[in-house]
């Protein structure tokens, strides 16, 4: 029988920061993970170079039931610690727009760092290895496992949640949760493109599949977002829908303003005053591309000289412009989708040390809890607080 004093299921962002932080105390630790490889989603993210972190995160850019559970683990791990820890290990990065860092080179830089500090501290990493059965005895938790049985005083839980389901993503971290008394949050596909279904506005969105709009305000429920767009052959996607995704419900709307540091009604109007004879199409087009604009014009405007257009009608444009509403029929879904929104009620997790409030020395961390952040590195940065929380614990 395995018998180190930590289990921790899991090898991803919050699993590897948990049991390098955790051996680095001088615990024992084993880190399962069923998987041929550890970190799969740490190697396909930021397109291949990982937003590993953000400038500038703080508790406001999480979506929780319970908004004040990340606050404790964010101040105690921020993004200074991890970009310390990136900077020991020379690994050069740059801020792309926004406070977001990236590596420079790859995302492997970022899984290479983990892994070096894990073998470092002396972690015992096993990989494609399964967990059939897991229980509860005195002094710890005793687990069924490919590799036999194996005992342990302090067992975390960091299995993620359903998102990307090709890199191995499961339930599993719900069912342990279940099996110890904890109430499990609706559970959805979240940062994930929109789907359309409405005829007009998807040949719209195919016929510009490829297009990105800059610094478009996307809002919803109350929120906005000043971010791209990028239309697509099934709907819309691009940062800034990626991230109003999460507040969305099926059914509600979403209104797009297309160019939000443009003052329209008066843009326009002066335009119809020094170029009576310019066409509207013409005119879009120096602000999108000429296909975009072409196309808008086309669905949206019947394309005339300005000097033909009372003003009401210019109102119009400028309103449909700024506004443009849409009802998307659904999501992606976890296919796509970065996040899971929802999973493990963190109201019954100690925030302190992630030890579940309802079985001594089970621990939650990263994304199988009931914490969301926005898109651009905050996801990350809850991956390395998290984990990095329960280690001193664990």
């Amino acid at each position: 029988m395995l018998t180190p004093q930590v289990i921790i299921i899991g090898a991803g962002a919050a699993g590897l920061m948990c049991a390098m932080s955790a051996a680095a105390r001088g615990r024992q630790v084993l880190l399962l993970d069923h998987a041929n490889k550890a970190g799969k989603k740490i190697l396909m993210s930021g397109g291949g170079r990982c937003n590993f972190t953000n400038l500038y995160c703080e508790p406001a850019n999480y979506l929780s039931h319970n908004p004040h559970f990340c606050k404790s683990a964010l101040a105690r791990f921020s993004q200074w610690d991890f970009i310390a820890l990136v900077a020991k290990h020379g690994i050069p990065y740059h801020e792309k727009k926004l406070g977001q860092l990236f590596c420079d080179h790859k995302s492997s830089d970022i899984l290479g760092l983990l892994l070096d500090e894990c073998d470092q501290a002396g972690v015992d990493l096993r990989l494609n290895t399964s967990v059939s059965e897991i229980a509860r005895v005195e002094g710890g938790y005793r687990l069924q496992t490919s590799l036999g049985l194996a005992r342990c005083e302090s067992l975390v839980i960091a299995t993620g949640g359903l998102s990307i389901p090709t890199l191995g993503a499961t339930g599993f971290g719900y069912q342990v949760a279940r099996q110890f008394g904890h109430e499990l949050l609706p559970t959805r596909a979240g940062l994930v493109p929109f789907t359309l279904t409405d005829p007009q506005l998807k040949t719209l969105c195919s016929e510009l599949s490829g297009t990105s709009v800059e610094d478009c305000r996307i809002s919803c429920n109350g929120h906005s977002v000043v971010e791209n767009i990028l239309f697509t052959h099934r709907g819309l996607s691009g940062p800034a829908i990626l991230q109003i995704s999460s507040y969305w419900q099926p059914g509600d709307e979403v209104t797009i303003d297309l160019l939000p540091h443009l003052d329209l009604p008066t843009w326009l109007a002066e335009q119809q005053r020094e170029r009576p004879n310019s066409e509207l199409k013409t005119l879009l087009g120096e602000l999108f591309t000429k296909k975009m604009a072409g196309l808008l014009a086309e669905h949206w405007f019947a394309s005339k000289p300005l000097k033909q257009y009372t003003p009401g009608e210019l109102k119009g444009i400028a309103e449909r412009l700024g506004a443009w509403t849409l009802v998307p029929a659904g999501t992606e879904g976890y296919r796509t989708a970065e996040v899971t929104l929802g999973g493990v009620d963190t109201r019954e997790v100690s925030s302190k040390t992630l030890e579940s409030l309802k079985s001594p020395g089970l621990y939650f961390i990263g994304e199988v809890l009931d914490v969301t952040g926005h898109l651009g590195g905050f996801n990350f940065q809850w991956a390395w607080a998290s984990g990095f929380a329960a280690a001193q614990y664990v």
